[in-house]
């Protein structure tokens, strides 16, 4: 058995310290050591983007991150959207847009959404299709995520004015930088 090495990080605004072994997979580290199930494991090869959080201010795809790496970062996950039990917009959006089917994809999307957001808070549609493109799909034809985006970006303020829950993103996240 390796030795465990101890991670740690702020998540979603708490710091958190967890000793795990360095071959830990940061999605794992998210979903079976702080109990946040909302990053899904999907194809574990990088290619649906359903396990993608915010690690310092950047999308990652959490499946080809290990927990070690991530030491001293500041991470967000789907859960930290919500703030005192209110729904952020991009959540609102795909509520009342139809973002979402199945929602397996749906916490990636809303990641990759909020760095976009954070970066850009007014994109063109081909801004969104653009960050979105390193997530897949397989429900919706990405219409409704592209409404529920803009429906978000209608009803926030400018990123400069609150950031994100849970971290501050930096303004250097690149389109798709999933």
């Amino acid at each position: 058995m390796a030795t465990k090495q101890t991670v740690r990080l702020k998540v979603n605004g708490v710091e958190r310290e967890v000793d795990v072994e360095p071959r830990l997979l940061l999605v794992h580290f998210i979903r079976e050591k702080l109990a946040l199930t909302g990053t899904h494991v999907g194809c574990d090869t990088s290619n649906c983007g359903a396990c993608t959080v915010v690690l310092d201010g950047k999308t990652v795809k959490s499946c080809t991150m290990f927990a070690v790496q991530a030491d001293g970062g500041e991470l967000l996950t789907v859960e930290g959207l919500l703030e005192d039990g209110k729904l952020h917009p991009l959540q609102e959006g795909f509520k009342q847009e139809h973002g979402l089917q199945c929602g397996f994809c749906t916490p990636g999307m809303m990641l990759v959404a909020a760095a976009l957001l954070e970066r850009n808070p007014r994109p063109t549609e081909e801004e969104i299709r653009w960050a979105i493109s390193g997530n897949l799909c397989r429900c919706t034809g990405y219409i409704n995520i592209v409404k529920a985006i803009r429906y978000a970006a209608e009803h926030m303020p400018a990123a400069a004015e609150v950031p994100v829950t849970g971290t501050a993103m930096a303004a250097t996240v690149p389109a798709g930088g999933s």
